[in-house]
C-alpha cells in the first residue's frame, strides 16, 4: 500500500501577516508545517504501522507531496523526521499567486504518476482556511473523496478505507475501495514529536526538488496567470475605537438606543 500526504508550508500561525501584491508575504516571517498536515502525516503513520510498518522491510510506503517555495523542504523535512520515507516537492517560480485550482492541478498531477493507494490531507492550511484542495484533488484524479474523517479504518487486503465523521445527526460511516482522497479533522489523532533518532534519519531520506516542466505542467496553468480569483486590494484591520462608557442616571436606557440607532442597528 502506498500512501501519499499532501502537506503545506505556512506562515507561523503568531506571526503578524501582510499582504504584498494582491498575496500573502511568506518571506518575511516564520515558515512552519502546517499544523492540521500533521494529523495527516500522523495518521497515515497510524495506518502503516497497523499493517505491517513502513520503511526499510516495510510492506507500506508513505511520500510527502507538497509544493511551494525551495525552503518548503524544511516542512517536509518535519514530515519525514515524523517517519515518512520520501517526500517531493514541486519548486517553481511560476508558482506564485496560485489559488487553490492551481494548487490542486499541480499536486494530483504529482499524485497520478505516483502509483498510489490513499492520499491523506489536512481539512484546510492555516493561511487560507478554504477546506477545498483535498475535494479538488480527488475530483481531478477521479478518485474517491472521503472528506472531515475523524477516524479511519484501512483494509489492505479489501483494498479499501472506511471513515467515520460527526455530523450534525450522529456519526456517519464511509466506505470506499482504492484509490481515494481522505481529509482529516484534529480530533482523529495526536501528532507524535519527531524524536532525535528520526530527525537524524530524514536527512537521509530520499526528497526530489521538481519544476512545473518536470510534472507535465506549464507557467500558464498556474500562478497569476492561471488563478480564478485574485486580491484586488488588502488593507489592515482598523484599530478599535475607545468605548462609549454610560454612568446609569435614570437614562441608560435612552442612551442605549440612541447609541444603536446612530449606528443603524436597530
Amino acid at each position: 500500500m502506498k500512501i501519499a500526504v499532501c502537506v503545506k508550508q505556512v506562515p507561523d500561525s503568531w506571526a503578524e501577516k501582510t499582504m504584498a501584491g494582491g498575496v500573502l508575504d511568506r518571506a518575511g516571517v516564520d515558515a512552519v508545517l502546517n499544523d492540521l498536515d500533521e494529523y495527516a502525516v500522523e495518521e497515515a503513520l497510524r495506518i502503516v504501522e497497523a499493517h505491517g510498518g513502513n520503511g526499510e522491510g516495510g510492506a507500506h510506503s508513505i511520500a510527502i507531496v507538497s509544493m511551494g517555495p525551495e525552503r518548503a523542504t524544511d516542512a517536509a523535512r518535519k514530515a519525514l523526521s515524523m517517519g515518512a520515507d520520501s517526500a517531493v516537492i514541486v519548486s517553481d517560480l511560476a508558482l506564485a499567486g496560485s489559488d487553490a485550482l492551481a494548487t490542486s492541478k499541480v499536486l494530483a498531477a504529482v499524485i497520478a504518476s505516483g502509483g498510489f493507494d490513499l492520499v491523506l490531507c489536512g481539512t484546510e492550511s492555516t493561511d487560507a482556511r478554504m477546506s477545498v484542495v483535498p475535494a479538488m484533488i480527488a475530483q481531478r484524479l477521479g478518485w474517491a473523496s472521503l472528506t472531515f474523517a475523524g477516524a479511519t479504518d484501512v483494509n489492505p487486503d479489501e483494498k479499501s478505507v472506511t471513515i467515520t465523521r460527526d455530523t450534525e445527526v450522529g456519526l456517519e460511516k464511509i466506505t470506499a475501495k482504492f484509490p481515494a482522497v481522505i481529509s482529516v479533522v484534529e480530533k482523529i489523532n495526536e501528532p507524535r514529536y519527531p524524536s532525535f533518532k528520526g530527525i537524524m534519519a530524514a536527512k537521509k531520506k530520499p526528497m526530489q526538488l521538481r519544476d512545473l516542466a518536470s510534472v507535465g505542467l506549464s507557467a500558464s496553468d498556474v500562478g497569476s496567470d492561471g488563478a480564478w480569483s485574485a486580491v484586488e486590494d488588502a488593507y489592515a484591520r482598523p484599530l478599535r475605537s475607545v468605548g462609549i462608557k454610560v454612568v446609569d442616571e435614570g437614562n441608560a436606557g435612552n442612551e442605549l438606543v440612541n447609541f444603536l440607532v446612530e449606528r443603524k442597528l436597530i
